[in-house]
């Protein structure tokens, strides 16, 4: 189904590794032990903890699939190795002016460890696709659903 390449930080990673970690070892043997003291009580159809734990290790279980298949598809790109720095490309940190010249600042990171909020922005997001390739004063419009917006690159930064 995701036979295409996933490009993910050193960061990006370990952060999925972790989480797939405290799945296995933690959350889903705790989930097991609930479920195997419920059975125990006698009639499981009436059973909420029975009931609850099966639903909630069924949710582990298709979160640990998912995070295997990204973690197998992942390839992990460090940003510091970026032969052109100049431009925009995986792991850049831009700053960008908009036509009113108000200022925001993103990096460009994998999709899994996206978060707009902290302007963290995924790389095949729109805005990403858009800048991809960009130097310090290109223009760039952004076809958004809201409608399009005209970003300039201000700087282009890359972590040492």
């Amino acid at each position: 189904m995701e036979s295409r390449t996933n490009p993910i930080t050193p960061a990006g990673y370990r952060a999925l590794k972790a989480r797939y970690d405290h799945l296995l070892g933690k959350e889903r043997p705790e989930i097991v032990e609930i479920v195997s003291w419920a059975a125990g009580n006698g009639d499981r159809s009436e059973n909420g903890d029975y009931i609850y734990g099966r639903k909630k290790m069924r949710e582990i279980d298709r979160e640990l699939k998912h995070l295997a298949r990204r973690m197998k598809s992942a390839r992990v790109l460090d940003p510091a190795d970026q032969p052109d720095k100049s431009r925009v490309f995986f792991g850049a940190t831009v700053e960008l002016a908009d036509e009113d010249d108000a200022r925001k600042t993103i990096s460009i990171v994998g999709d899994d460890e996206q978060d707009a909020s902290a302007g963290r922005i995924g790389w095949s997001s729109p805005l990403a696709r858009t800048l991809r390739g960009a130097a310090v004063g290109d223009i760039r419009t952004v076809r958004l659903p809201g409608g399009t917006k005209e970003w300039e690159v201000i700087a282009v930064q890359y972590p040492d």
